[in-house]
């Protein structure tokens, strides 16, 4: 107990010293927050994942947006986490993760799912007493480094040019482009080039992380290792009207959610979820969806052998 409250201290006290560097400028009618463009805080903390104990830091800090003529238009608040007794990086894998909306910070990615410290709170979301951060020991932390970036107009993130065109920022395309660069200039600053990256975006951020992939690849000439989508959109794929194999080709999805519940038959619930993958994908494609684009014509009998697998 008295680790963790050191702990959720330390966490405290980092967001409130950030906080505190906002300057406070008082105006006729209201007081004016501006955010520094280019700042951070580090602090060190441990986290227990899988029995081990993790060491790590964790930064929290402004990085600004540059438009062409080289002044800032925009600064995005992140929050970095890196373990610290890793040496050499040029294997350790770095994370970076976006939430959705599109306006939304990347904080329930960040303390919600993979990040070190966990919000305490109930099933159904609420918080609960006393209030505070608890251990993930679910995080990745222990095999990738993360950032979780907050896009402009989210968290602390703000634009800070008032000259600055909005529609600049504002856009799906547009979006993609300024993040593109502010990757790569963390990338460059935090000297990971050689590691290995991977994206991971929630909801709308599946549709920012798979643009990003490929500007990332042409615009700035960072390839990828991979792209990770949580809770997927459409992202654009979808067909104008609903389809069959829209619908088919999510079995897979179901089956591992059926799986993690302990709803599946014996057979199937006792296989690996990695077996159990590859064999509803195969019979997805080389059966359920022949059968369906086959229709009225397909017999009776093996209409019912499908419908019984499936």
């Amino acid at each position: 107990m008295t680790s963790s409250l050191t702990v959720s201290t330390k966490l405290g006290l980092l967001l409130a010293t950030f906080c505190s560097l906002l300057i406070i400028a008082p105006t006729a009618k209201t007081q004016q927050l501006q955010l520094p463009a280019d700042t951070s805080i580090t602090t060190d903390a441990t986290v227990s994942i899988n029995g081990e104990t993790i060491p790590y830091t964790a930064t929290a800090g402004t990085q600004p947006v540059w438009n062409s003529d080289g002044e800032v238009d925009a600064s995005l608040f992140y929050v970095y986490y890196e373990r610290s007794d890793v040496d050499d990086k040029s294997t350790r894998p770095l994370v970076i993760s976006f939430n959705g909306g599109p306006g939304s910070a990347s904080v329930w990615m960040h303390i919600g799912y993979t990040g070190p410290r966990f919000l305490r709170i109930n099933d159904e979301g609420y918080p609960i007493q006393p209030y505070g951060v608890i251990e993930n020991s679910e995080s990745i932390l222990d095999v990738a480094d993360i950032v979780y970036v907050d896009p402009v107009n989210t968290g602390f993130s703000r634009i800070l040019n008032e000259e600055a065109e909005r529609s600049d920022f504002f856009g799906v395309n547009e979006d993609i482009a300024y993040l593109s660069d502010w990757i790569n200039t963390f990338i460059s600053r935090t000297e990971r080039w050689e590691s290995p990256k991977y994206l991971i975006g929630e909801s709308y951020g599946t549709t920012r992380v798979a643009g990003l992939a490929r500007s990332l690849q042409n615009r700035n000439w960072m390839f990828l290792n991979g792209v990770i989508l949580v809770s997927p959109t459409g992202m654009g794929l979808e067909p104008p009207a609903m389809t069959p194999r829209s619908e088919i080709l999510k079995l897979p999805y179901y089956a591992a959610t059926a799986w993690y519940h302990d709803a599946l038959d014996e057979n199937l619930q006792q296989m690996s979820l990695e077996d159990l993958l590859a064999e509803v994908e195969e019979f997805t494609i080389e059966t359920y969806l022949p059968a369906v684009a086959l229709g009225s014509t397909l017999s009776d009998s093996r209409r019912g052998d499908v419908a019984t697998r499936v």
